[in-house]
C-alpha cells in the first residue's frame, strides 16, 4: 500500500530532518513560491528548534525584502549554509552573511538550475564554461561571499584543450515546491503558475537523492481529471502534498490566467514612468535593438527598455525571453519582474539556460553596480553586502551583444534634460567607474576571448569594450568631456574619436 500523500502543512514540513540540504524555488514577487510551506517550516523551527543546521539552496531571488521567502530561514541555528543565486529579496539573510553567521555561497542562477538536473541523473556535476573568469571561478573567489564560506563549489578542468568549470554535485534531502493542482494519485500540474522555473529538476534531484519532495497546490481533483500533458511532475516522485485553497500566483496577483498562459486578454498601454536619467539610458540602449533579435531584459533600468518597447507596441519586432523559461508577451516590471502577460511559450528554466549558454541570445540588457578599466562589471556584491547574480552571469557571458545600462554615478546625482541635451547639476557621491571592481560578475577578458560585443550605456556617456579595455565612444550633448566624465572616473579610458549620443535620447 502506498502511503497517503495529502497532509497538513505541519505534517509535511515535519518530514524535513535536521542537517538537511533543502531547496526552494521561486523568482521574485512570490512567483512559484511555496509560501504556506515556507511559513510552516519557519513556525516549526521557532516552536521546536527543528529542523536545524540545514543547507538552503535556491537559484533565484525569493522573498519580499521583509519576512517571506528566504527570510523564513534567516534564524540563528536554522541554517548553517546558504547557496543562493540572488540575495537582495532577504535583507535578514544578507545581514547574517555579512556577520559570518552562516556560510554564504553563490551559484549562477542557471548553473544552480542545471546542476539540479545533473544531480537527478547522478552525473559527475555540471560541466560548463559559465562562470569562468568571474568571482565564481575558484581561481578568483570560488563563489564564496564571506569568510565563513570554505567549501569548494566547483573546480577548473580541461577538455580538448579548453577550460571548463565542473560544478560539484551534492545530495538534496528535501524541497518545498509549488504547483497548481494535484490529482488524487499525486500528479502535479503547474497550469496556473506564471513560470515553470526549475520545479521538475529540483523534484527529480531530491527524489533520486532519497529525499522528500513536498508540494503545495491550490486544488485537489479526482484521478484521471488531469490530462497527461498537464502533469509536469509525476506522482511517482512526490512524497507529500498540502492543499492551500488561498494560494495565489504571487504577492500582488491572486489569479490572472493571462499570467499563467492559459488565456490572453487585451492590455492597455503601460503607464509612462516619466522622463528621467533612467529614461535617457533606456532610450540609448533601445537603439541597439534590431528586428528579429532574441533578447533578454535584466532587472532595474532594463525594465524601462521593456516599458518603452511595450508603449510603442513593438514587442512583436523582437523575441523577448525571461530566464525563468518564458517567451514573449508583456514583461511586468519592478517587484513583478519575471512575470509576463500573454506569453507565447513557457519552458523549464534549465532548458532556457541551456539555450542561453549555447549563445542563443542576440542581445542582453543588464544593469551594473561598478565597471572597471578592464571592462569587468560588479553586480553581485555592493556596499559589502552579498547581492548575488541570479541569472546575470549565465546571460552576460553568453549573449552575442551585451548592453550594460546604468547611471554614471550614484547617490545624489541631479541632471536636467528633456530638450535634446543634458546638464549635470550635481555629481553623485558614489563613483561607479572604478579602478578595480569589488567583485567580478562579468569578466571583460573572458568576453574578449569569446568575441562578444559589449557596450556600457549611461545617461552622459557610452563606452565600448576593446582589446585595451574601455573606450569612450559617445558623449551626451551639453556634457563636458573632462568635468562631467573623465574627471569622475578612477581610470582614463581611450577617447580618441568620441561621437555624440542622439538628441532623441534626451527629449521627454
Amino acid at each position: 500500500m502506498m502511503q497517503p500523500k495529502f497532509m497538513s502543512a505541519a505534517d509535511a514540513v515535519a518530514l524535513v530532518p535536521d542537517d538537511a540540504t533543502i531547496t526552494i524555488t521561486g523568482g521574485g514577487g512570490g512567483l512559484c513560491e511555496a509560501m504556506l510551506l515556507q511559513q510552516a517550516i519557519e513556525e516549526r523551527f521557532l516552536t521546536t528548534g527543528h529542523p536545524r543546521n540545514m543547507t538552503l539552496v535556491h537559484s533565484l531571488g525569493i522573498g519580499n525584502r521583509k519576512d517571506t521567502g528566504v527570510s523564513r530561514f534567516a534564524h540563528p541555528g536554522m541554517v548553517r549554509k546558504v547557496i543562493g543565486g540572488h540575495w537582495v529579496w532577504s535583507p535578514r539573510m544578507q545581514q547574517m552573511a555579512a556577520n559570518n553567521e552562516i556560510e554564504a555561497h553563490v551559484l549562477p542562477g542557471g548553473v544552480a538550475m542545471q546542476l539540479m538536473r545533473e544531480i537527478a541523473a547522478k552525473r559527475p556535476g555540471l560541466i560548463t564554461h559559465v562562470g569562468l573568469g568571474t568571482f565564481i571561478d575558484p581561481r578568483v573567489d570560488g563563489g564564496r561571499m564571506n569568510e565563513a564560506a570554505k567549501d569548494p563549489l566547483c573546480e577548473v578542468m580541461q577538455i580538448d584543450g579548453r577550460e571548463y568549470l565542473r560544478y560539484l554535485p551534492f545530495p538534496v534531502h528535501a524541497c518545498l515546491l509549488k504547483g497548481s493542482i494535484a490529482d488524487d494519485d499525486g500528479n502535479i500540474s503547474l497550469d496556473e503558475e506564471p513560470a515553470n522555473v526549475d520545479t521538475y529538476a529540483v523534484a527529480a534531484a531530491v527524489h533520486n537523492s532519497g529525499g522528500k519532495v513536498i508540494f503545495q497546490v491550490r486544488d485537489r481533483v479526482a484521478s484521471g481529471t488531469l490530462g497527461a500533458r498537464q502533469v509536469r511532475v509525476p506522482a511517482a516522485i512526490v512524497d507529500a502534498i498540502v492543499v492551500d485553497p488561498n494560494q495565489t500566483q504571487g504577492y500582488e496577483i491572486t489569479y490572472d490566467p493571462s499570467i499563467s498562459g492559459q488565456s490572453r486578454r487585451d492590455l492597455p498601454a503601460p503607464a509612462d514612468p516619466g522622463f528621467s536619467a533612467r529614461r535617457i539610458v533606456a532610450n540609448r540602449a533601445r537603439q541597439e535593438l534590431r528586428d528579429g533579435a532574441i533578447i533578454n531584459y535584466g532587472f532595474g533600468i532594463p525594465d524601462e527598455i521593456a516599458t518603452i518597447v511595450a508603449a510603442r507596441g513593438e514587442q512583436g519586432r523582437y523575441y523577448q525571453t525571461i530566464e525563468h523559461g518564458t517567451y514573449g508577451g508583456r514583461l511586468l516590471t519592478g517587484t513583478l519582474f519575471g512575470y509576463s502577460q500573454n506569453a507565447s511559450c513557457m519552458i523549464d528554466g534549465p532548458s532556457q539556460f541551456d539555450f542561453y549558454a549555447g549563445g542563443g541570445l542576440d542581445i542582453a540588457f543588464l544593469g551594473f553596480g561598478q565597471v572597471d578599466k578592464a571592462g569587468n562589471v560588479n553586480a553581485s556584491k555592493l556596499g559589502g553586502m552579498p547581492v548575488g547574480p541570479g541569472g546575470f552571469i549565465d546571460i552576460a557571458q553568453n549573449a552575442r551583444t551585451v548592453v550594460f545600462v546604468g547611471t554614471f554615478d550614484a547617490k545624489g546625482t541631479k541632471v536636467q534634460s528633456g530638450k535634446g541635451d543634458l546638464t549635470i547639476e550635481r555629481h553623485g557621491d558614489v563613483q561607479k567607474f572604478v579602478d578595480q571592481v569589488d567583485q567580478i560578475t562579468f569578466s571583460g577578458a573572458q568576453a574578449l576571448r569569446q568575441g562578444q560585443r559589449v557596450l556600457y550605456v549611461t545617461e552622459r556617456a557610452v563606452f565600448r569594450l576593446d582589446s585595451d579595455g574601455l573606450t569612450l565612444i559617445e558623449l551626451a550633448p551639453g556634457v563636458d568631456l573632462h568635468r562631467d566624465v573623465l574627471d569622475r572616473m578612477a581610470f582614463a579610458p581611450d577617447h580618441g574619436d568620441v561621437g555624440l549620443m542622439s538628441q532623441d535620447c534626451f527629449i521627454g
